[in-house]
């Protein structure tokens, strides 16, 4: 308990990785990070930044309905203009897909009415992310509609079938969220041109966290930019100042400094958010080669079919120059016969 102690009291990051030393586990699993995630752990520790929250293990622990009931519904009602209440976690591993998302932070949770919202953060500006976000709330449809019809038998209709909201906010963004007036949330669901009212089941979130980043304190100071803030603002300094626009989350950011009382616990969940990140990582890597062997193989197609061309072209060109070497051997013949005609008539 004292180790502890002394751990949660230190000022200065000696006094903290002296702490860590007295306990060589802890130790062992600080040196195992890399340089810029120890940093950052003494960084947490000295209270100059707060805790990455926008990291799976971090997030799920500061808002799970179980440890903090009603924060969670807070943040997506926020998100989603409605008030939501969040019946409880799903386990993610019933998802119908591979999981090869570029995720940080991916959570999904059934909402009182019986909707279902994940909500994910993203590292890295993937490819294909409508393609995607098409899937993930697919795979969101087929879930409810299984678990509703296994539940209701015969008796069961469309009509139970109840929104799902795919949530997506993007630590870093592809470039047509930075095109100038989009702002930095976006909210869409199918719309028919003709004006059609039909009561559809997918609806979308999507939010640049970057883009959010570029307005430091925006001008609309409601409860959203608070929880955007939230994410987005990880030194202490700056987080000091927003707790004055926004109280509530003064509760937010004791929580994240109690956990210097339980460092064993924080390193943990450093170390869970490394892996996530590094197996992310890999997938971008190969999702990257994929795309660059996918680039070359149609640039080896295009040049195949070029030479195919060019192979036709020069099997047209010899047989028009065959033509043309019968016809002037025709032409050469008739002009011998025409000479011996001449010849023969001047004699």
């Amino acid at each position: 308990m004292e180790q502890t102690k002394t751990l949660m009291y230190a000022k200065s990051e000696e006094e903290v990785i002296q702490a860590l030393k007295e306990q060589p586990v802890l130790f062992h699993r600080y040196q195992s990070m890399e340089e810029k995630w120890r940093q950052r752990f003494l960084d947490y520790c000295t209270r100059k930044k707060t805790l990455p929250v926008t990291y799976d293990p971090f997030f799920k622990r500061l808002f799970h309905p179980d440890i903090h009931p009603g924060r969670l519904s807070r943040f997506l009602s926020s998100l989603l203009g409605k008030k939501v209440t969040v019946k409880r976690i799903l386990p993610s591993e019933e998802t119908l897909l591979d999981g090869g998302a570029l995720l940080i932070m991916d959570i999904l949770v059934e909402l009182e009415d019986g909707s279902l919202a994940n909500v994910e953060v993203q590292k890295v500006p993937y490819l294909f992310p409508g393609e995607r976000m098409n899937c993930y709330s697919s795979d969101l449809v087929l879930r409810q509609y299984s678990r509703v019809k296994g539940e209701k038998g015969k008796a069961f209709t469309y009509s139970d079938m109840k929104k799902v909201y795919t949530i997506v906010l993007f630590e870093t963004s592809i470039g047509e969220f930075h095109r100038e007036g989009l702002g930095y949330i976006h909210m869409g669901k199918t719309v028919f041109d003709t004006g059609l009212e039909l009561e559809l089941l997918q609806e979308y979130c999507l939010i640049a966290l970057d883009v959010f980043r570029k307005i430091p304190y925006p001008k609309d100071r409601n409860e959203r930019t608070g929880w955007l803030s939230l994410l987005a603002v990880e030194d202490v300094s700056a987080a000091e100042i927003l707790t004055e626009d926004y109280p509530w989350l003064e509760e937010i950011y004791r929580d994240m400094a109690e956990y210097m009382k339980k460092p064993e616990e924080v390193l943990n969940m450093f170390s869970e958010a490394l892996k996530i990140l590094d197996q992310n990582t890999v997938q971008y890597m190969i999702e990257q080669q994929q795309k660059e062997i996918e680039e070359q193989q149609k640039k080896i197609e295009e040049q195949q079919r070029d030479l195919e061309a060019k192979d036709r072209n020069l099997v047209r060109k010899d047989e028009t120059l065959k033509e043309q070497s019968v016809e002037n051997q025709r032409l050469r013949e008739e002009i011998e016969r025409l000479q011996k005609q001449l010849a023969e008539q001047t004699d």
